[in-house]
């Protein structure tokens, strides 16, 4: 889904907290204008910086991981050399409020020597090995090197952290591609990235065999070493392309993209926990580990099957699961299974296996977070509505909307126009002959109704951190000058505001990265 407005705004609110105007001023050219050359950003900016200071800020950006260098090959027969351009990568940027989140993960499934390096590569955004063990030195508390190389080991093989990707992939001339695709049978099985940005991480990314390279290096003193024992010739050649250190050492930063995997998960557990009851939550989180490792994306509709003898080998690797014995394990699969009016199926029985239906589990939560906020901005009438329309998925006459929500025919126009003008419904008018006044026809576009709520939680999310900001600095402006009741108060209403942002980043990562 792309980036609405205040999704923009956000981001870039997001990089002046962390790294002053001046660089959030070259982040929302490229939210906003897309790809574009250090001379052009350069350009754009003129007078207010010079062009070393607009590539030392996009050095500062890539080092944070929030902007990817690449290039386009020049087309065939041409003499022009391929120019540098800098995509913004926005998901990263909103990644930077969720840090905290990020750390509790490995915190709970590690340790906190993990949380430790974690932490030392989410505020640095890229670190070697060597870096991460000074880092430690200048601590009050140092672990020690071995502690930090086994830390840093344990993160890579769970997958929390990587080998930086290609400083500045090279993408085919796409003219050339289209032309060789055509009409192939490959281009219409293989699913293409959808996106240029999609195309870029594509290209910059590294087979995993690179991407975690320990997990291939098995007989190694030193797996987190740069040791090419194990990797081939060709393989080795891409990896010294890939890092940009002088020493050759391996460059690490934190794996986004795992920890929205888990986050996602977590999500679908507690929604089936919710909806269902705590013996399903424990066979779909079994389930969920036993299917982790076969997914490529984090949006991926569907899991891999699974049998039930795998699944329930993985419930009874924990203790809540150790009290669930087999046919229990096969009565929540069926209730698992089961549809209702209400609730769709959230697992899939196909021939003796079981596969996961990450999007039903996930569409249950959105219905949820869309219907809450139209009950509590329209009242309980245009919800009823707002539902039956949802449930129908086509266009329904104003007549009919009454009759199904139980309101009298005066109120559906007046609520069901608000609700359109406001983004929440598709109206069709329909004239027929004879008839002086149109019929209207009503629907809930989904896309449309998405992408919607997305904005207004990204104008939430950034009406709380406006608000946060504000109250922290007035809690050390008093901090002199205040009783204690009342330091108290400001410091309660802060956390508050912390809570609620934090609870409704939850909601975004719903509708936007899960």
């Amino acid at each position: 889904m792309t980036t609405t407005e205040y999704g923009i705004v956000y981001a870039v609110h997001i990089i002046t907290v962390q790294f002053g105007s001046v660089v959030s001023k070259v982040c929302e050219f490229l939210l906003r204008r897309g790809p574009l050359s250090s001379r052009e950003i350069s350009r754009l900016v003129e007078p207010d910086m010079s062009y070393n200071q607009v590539k030392d800020i996009l050095c500062l950006l890539i080092q944070h991981n929030c902007v990817q260098a690449f290039s386009i090959e020049p087309p065939d027969g041409s003499e022009s050399k391929a120019t540098v351009q800098y995509i913004v990568l926005c998901n990263n940027i909103l990644h930077r409020v969720r840090y905290n989140k990020f750390s509790r993960i490995v915190n709970e499934e590690l340790d906190f020597k993990c949380g430790a390096v974690l932490d030392g590569l989410l505020s640095n955004g890229r670190l070697t090995l060597g870096q991460l063990i000074e880092r430690d030195k200048d601590s009050g508390k140092p672990t020690g090197s071995e502690e930090i190389r086994e830390s840093l080991q344990k993160l890579v093989a769970d997958r929390f952290v990587e080998r930086i990707p290609s400083p500045e992939p090279v993408l085919g001339n796409k003219e050339q591609e289209l032309a060789k695709k055509k009409g192939s049978k490959a281009a219409k099985i293989l699913k293409e990235p959808e996106t240029l940005e999609e195309c870029v991480l594509e290209a910059a990314t590294p087979v995993d065999a690179i991407r975690f390279p320990h997990i291939f290096e098995q007989d190694s003193n030193s797996p987190l070493a740069d040791n090419d024992s194990n990797i081939t010739e060709g393989k080795r050649k891409q990896r010294d392309a890939d890092s940009s250190d002088h020493n050759n050492e391996v460059i690490w930063r934190p794996n986004f993209e795992e920890f929205i995997r888990r986050l996602r998960h977590k999500a679908c557990v507690e929604i089936v926990k919710e909806r269902r009851d705590e013996g399903c939550a424990i066979v779909l989180k079994a389930m969920l580990e036993v299917g982790r490792s076969h997914e490529k994306k984090v949006k991926t509709d569907k899991s891999v099957p699974m049998s039930l003898s795998s699944i329930y080998e993985e419930v009874m690797k924990t203790e809540a699961g150790r009290t669930l014995v087999l046919e229990r394990v096969e009565a929540c699969l069926d209730q698992l299974s089961a549809t209702s009016s209400y609730l769709p199926a959230f697992v899939i029985e196909m021939d003796d296996s079981y596969v996961v239906d990450f999007k039903s589990i996930l569409s249950v939560a959105q219905k949820d977070e869309i219907e809450a906020v139209v009950m509590r901005k329209y009242g309980k009438e245009a919800f009823r509505m707002f539902r039956y329309l949802s449930q129908e998925g086509r266009f329904v006459e104003t007549n009919k909307i009454a009759d199904a929500a139980l309101t009298e025919k005066k109120d559906p126009p007046q609520i069901l126009l608000k609700m359109w003008k406001d983004g929440y419904l598709h109206m069709q008018k329909l004239v027929v002959t004879g008839s002086y006044v149109p019929f209207l026809l009503w629907k809930v576009n989904k896309l449309i109704v998405t992408k919607q709520m997305l904005d207004e939680m990204y104008h939430a999310s950034l009406n709380l951190s406006l608000r946060l900001a504000h109250e922290l600095e007035l809690e050390k402006e008093v901090i002199l000058l205040s009783s204690r009741e009342r330091d108290n108060k400001i410091k309660a209403k802060g956390l508050l505001l912390s809570s609620t942002r934090f609870k409704l980043d939850d909601a975004i990562m719903i509708f936007h990265d899960f």
